[in-house]
């Protein structure tokens, strides 16, 4: 118990409101009680500059072994040649792999971001956009990716680096036609695949390393159920980072660790790295195993169920945790039906549709992800009353009693999953 009353208040509000509301944000998830405890451990005390072995300050045994058991744990789950764990977010990760192979003016190929792709990749109010050059491509109206297009600008910008990732997709890339790309132009191939890394790890989804990738960056508290930090894996070789390599694709790993610190930030946090380790070990096991599967297969049915009431989905199904509800042509917008959702206590997050004729604060798009439910262990039958829940909420929304009704069902339902941390 804090003894900071007003804090504590706010924390006790919060496991109440965690316990009880249904969490069907793609972005968040519950970590497990040990994850948590190493969070709050004696490592946040610690300043540890530099990497493993190679520390400004003495006394680092421990932290040392910490940092190496999360890069080797990330490489074995990953079939990478090295893990840099200290970016602190995901937007600092990018912005350290950005710096890290780029120079100011030069070009990266991204998703635009009006079709699911994030923020930090490249928007006009960020710090990259003063900085690189960022030519976009987009999905074909069969929200396919336009790879046609794709190619030609790689042919005519001739890219330092081609991006592959997203926000809000709910299908699995192509990652060979990326590669084919690639090769044509010897771009750096660079892979931010946050939402989805706990299903890669668990062999659920395809490891763009299979298919040439050169470098790919995931956050950790997404499908890894890890602590808010990020990891930059790469190919290629390993080499002492307090010593400048030539820019050269071999020396990829070591410019990264150089981009992160001390390029991009000061000392890492270590209670935040033994948080990752924790979570990168419990990754490894059967259990994590199963639940990767089991949020595939509670995606897959929410997504049938919302078809069965005549929802349209964009792209049709999932291939993930997620799918995207498309109320483009509706008489309302995501903004009503999270306003008839929160009545009931069911979480979700906005989302843009491909060239919206939205605005980004009030889009057509409703997205709604399976992880951390399953993660309170919600199975196929549950996925179905989710569904219902959804519908019955959207399909009632002017009719206050029958929202109640619905509240009091998905208070119901929450009860018997309770959160894992709490």
């Amino acid at each position: 118990m804090i003894k900071d009353l007003e804090v504590q208040q706010a924390i006790s509000a919060e496991e109440k409101r965690q316990a009880t509301w249904m969490e069907l944000i793609a972005s968040e998830n519950y970590q497990s009680r040990q994850v948590l405890e190493a969070q709050s451990s004696v490592f946040a005390n610690k300043y540890a500059e530099w990497f493993p072995w190679k520390r400004y300050y003495w006394w680092q045994e421990n932290t040392d072994k910490i940092e190496s058991l999360a890069i080797e744990r990330a490489k074995e789950l990953f079939k990478s040649d090295h893990a840099n764990v200290q970016a602190l977010s995901w937007a600092a990760a990018n912005l350290c792999f950005y710096t890290a192979v780029m120079n100011p003016g030069d070009t990266i190929l991204w998703m635009d971001l009006s079709h699911w792709w994030h923020l930090t990749h490249w928007a006009p109010v960020t710090f990259f956009s003063k900085v690189f050059n960022f030519q976009r491509y987009k999905t074909n109206p069969d929200w396919s990716i336009d790879f046609e297009e794709l190619e030609r600008l790689a042919l005519e910008y001739k890219p330092k680096v081609i991006l592959a990732g997203f926000s809000a997709y709910p299908r699995e890339l192509d990652y060979a036609k990326f590669a084919e790309i690639w090769k044509k132009v010897w771009a750096i191939m660079y892979a931010d695949l946050s939402h989805i890394w706990g299903f890669i790890a668990a062999w659920e989804l395809k490891n763009p390393f299979d298919y040439g990738f050169h470098a790919m960056m995931t956050t950790t508290h997404k499908s890894l159920r890890g602590p808010r930090g990020a990891l930059i894996l790469s190919k290629w070789i390993v080499s002492n980072p307090l010593k400048k390599p030539e820019d050269t694709i071999e020396n990829l790993p070591t410019r990264i660790d150089r981009a992160v610190f001390p390029g991009m930030q000061g000392g890492p946090h270590m209670n935040t790295i033994a948080w990752i380790a924790v979570a990168l070990w419990e990754a490894q096991t059967p259990e994590f195993k199963d639940y990767a599967h089991q949020t595939l297969i509670n995606a897959k049915t929410l997504a049938e169920e919302m078809l069965k009431y005549w929802y349209k989905l964009v792209t049709w199904w999932t291939d993930n945790h997620m799918i995207v509800m498309d109320f483009s042509g509706e008489s309302f917008t995501w903004w009503d039906i999270e306003k008839v959702l929160d009545k009931v206590w069911i979480s979700t997050s906005k989302s843009t549709i491909p060239d919206d004729p939205n605005p980004p604060f009030n889009p057509s798009g409703l997205r709604i992800g399976m992880q951390a439910m399953t993660t309170r262990g919600v199975k196929e039958d549950d996925a179905k009353h989710i569904a219902r829940f959804i519908h019955e909420a959207i399909q009632n929304r002017d009719d206050e009693e029958k929202l109640k009704v619905i509240h009091t069902e998905v208070m119901e339902c929450c009860s018997h999953f309770p959160i894992p941390s709490v």
